[in-house]
């Protein structure tokens, strides 16, 4: 499907699912302040309900939207470290978020490196984003095998040929020390 940015971002805002190109790979989105929309993600990917998804945003300010409030050691290290394929989980105990945060009270955030994708983040906002497959299965590479994988179920595809990437490297900021919990693209 061909959409311009500001149509696509109208779509998300309105609920809608939306397969599209992220930083690293084809990312099953939607925005992450529409809770029926967050839910219909955990059923297509058959996801653990514990655990929550990784929202991608524009820039740093948007974890206030979170009432997230970080200090300015950890603002040193995400301002090294973003934009890029870094996820970092931080402390979210608001209850308002819980849907996000699965009762785990922490959320992982990533701030892409990606023209196109932050002009579509100023449109839509924080947006959830998980790889394009069912639970256990390999993430997807191309639309088509998205389409494999969801049908109809999916609203939107946004096609960028192939995307092959090791996912996003996640770490953890506690008490100014780094923690890595899974190595990915980019070596910390």
């Amino acid at each position: 499907m061909k959409l311009n940015n500001k149509k696509l971002a109208q779509n998300i805002n309105e609920g809608k699912i939306a397969i599209i190109p992220t930083d690293t790979i084809y990312g099953l989105s939607a925005s992450a302040f529409l809770p029926y929309s967050i839910e219909k993600i955990y059923r297509l990917k058959k996801r653990n309900l514990k655990k929550p998804l990784i929202i991608i945003i524009s820039g740093i300010d948007d974890l206030e939207l979170f009432k997230i409030k970080i200090d300015a050691k950890t603002k040193k290290i995400l301002e090294k470290i973003w934009p890029g394929k870094v996820s970092v989980i931080l402390p979210c105990p608001n209850k308002k978020f819980r849907y996000l945060h699965r009762g785990q009270k922490s959320l992982a955030f990533r701030l892409p490196d990606k023209a196109n994708l932050k002009r579509l983040l100023k449109s839509t906002g924080p947006l959830v984003s998980a790889s394009a497959n069912p639970e256990s299965l390999l993430p997807a590479k191309t639309i088509t095998d998205a389409k494999k994988y969801f049908g109809k179920k999916v609203d939107i595809y946004i096609d960028e040929g192939k995307l092959e990437s090791l996912p996003s490297t996640l770490i953890e900021i506690k008490n100014e020390k780094i923690k890595i919990l899974r190595q990915g693209e980019v070596k910390i």
